[in-house]
């Protein structure tokens, strides 16, 4: 597979998973002007002894606090340093490719301030399968994702630990073995790299492409419902979704026709049984919501994806070359929270119809006998399908928590 070139404008929901799954990473080297111009500016602004926000200042409460130009740099690694204080289990491998390819595509943007060989050296460690350890707890949010990305940041400066090839190392060790030197950090690239919202909107991607997957299979998991139990496919008429358009459920609706198209398992009419039960007959109403949501997400994440999400931003007039920087708040990570949100409730909903389909499935009271109860003709002697339903059940009730 050709490698995925970054641009800082194009990345999608789907080169992440690619990338989390092994894809290889390039960068476009027409981004490299647009770049090297926002670290000009950045040079520049330490070399006018100008005040600028986690430059020239330090951070948070101690923003009023001048840095000298000879310490400019010290004041990055110390950043990372005093930031790496995550706790909890370690992230996934998929999740830590997820962020470094992430936090490079955002930097590739050209309005972090930073050097060419940062953005490199991230993807660098992508292409040789260098993960740096990232402890799952410690982001606020609010503030960006700043102790998980300073556990990464930690391998960029030869800090920290990283897994190679299945074992856990020094991060200075996981470089060299690929044949890469450490950073050296300078002005704005320790803050560059620590803030921004790289580990939500990287595990963000991962979770919607799982979500999509996971809509795709609640459909097909209905329709073998609704034919073990020998329903009818009225509900999913088209005409009835037309009456009501919400596009999701017109393409659920259309979805669910084509697989179950011809089945000789369906009912004909049936006088005395006209319709179905809800978590039948209302699957493209509530899967075609459920859908809504994710798209939702979906949407956000992508825009997230290309975003410069860090503080302060750099911005350079392409024709007159003047710079200005602006201190504020693109790290905040409430859109993404939001809309990862609204997602985790529509798929507890998924959960709540799919529960609901397995308990009439085991039970022959709520079936009409047309299945024995608990999947058995021994019943008695075996309890059947009775556990996999109550476990079923536990889940639901713990996805609502």
């Amino acid at each position: 597979m050709e490698p995925l070139i970054l641009t800082g404008e194009h990345l999608e929901v789907d080169d992440v998973v690619a990338v989390a799954n092994g894809r290889k990473v390039a960068l476009d080297t027409a981004v490299l002007p647009r770049i090297e111009q926002s670290r000009r500016a950045v040079e520049q602004f330490v070399a006018e002894g100008r005040v600028v926000y986690g430059i020239t200042t330090g951070f948070g409460r101690f923003k009023d606090k001048i840095i000298s130009p000879d310490e400019v740099a010290q004041l990055q690694t110390n950043l990372v340093r005093s930031h790496a204080v995550g706790v909890g289990p370690d992230l996934d491998e998929k999740t830590v490719r997820a962020m470094l390819l992430v936090r490079a595509n955002t930097l590739a943007l050209g309005h972090s301030g930073v050097r060419p060989s940062v953005i490199q050296l991230l993807i660098d460690m992508l292409n040789a399968g260098i993960h740096p350890r990232i402890p799952s707890q410690g982001s606020l949010g609010a503030s960006g994702d700043l102790a998980p990305l300073a556990h990464l940041a930690l391998v960029l400066i030869g800090e920290g630990e990283a897994k190679v090839g299945g074992q856990w190392v020094n991060g200075r060790v996981a470089l060299e073995r690929a044949g890469l030197a450490p950073l050296v950090l300078e002005a704005k690239e320790g803050l560059a790299l620590l803030n921004g919202t790289t580990f939500m909107v990287g595990k963000g991607a991962l979770q919607v492409r799982r979500a999509i997957n996971l809509a795709l299979t609640a459909d097909i998991a209905a329709c073998l419902s609704l034919e073990a139990l020998h329903g009818t496919d009225r509900a999913f008429d088209g005409r009835v979704h037309q009456a009501r358009p919400h596009p999701r459920q017109i393409d659920c609706a259309s979805f669910l026709r084509q697989l179950i198209a011809g089945s000789e398992f369906l009912r004909g009419d049936d006088p005395f049984n006209v319709q179905d039960p809800y978590t039948l007959r209302c699957v493209p109403q509530v899967h075609g919501a459920v859908r809504d949501a994710i798209a939702y997400a979906q949407w956000v994440i992508n825009i997230e994806l290309n975003s410069v999400n860090d503080n302060p931003i750099i911005f350079v007039d392409e024709e007159t070359g003047a710079a200005d920087v602006i201190s504020a708040g693109n790290f905040h990570g409430e859109p993404v929270a939001l809309a990862m949100d609204y997602a985790s409730l529509a798929l507890t909903e998924l959960g709540n119809m799919s529960e609901r389909r397995c308990a009439r499935l085991v039970d022959a009271d709520s079936n009409g006998g047309v299945l024995p109860m608990f999947l058995t003709e021994h019943g008695g002697l075996e309890s059947g399908f009775m556990m996999a339903q109550y476990t079923a059940a536990a889940l639901a009730s713990e996805n609502k928590v």
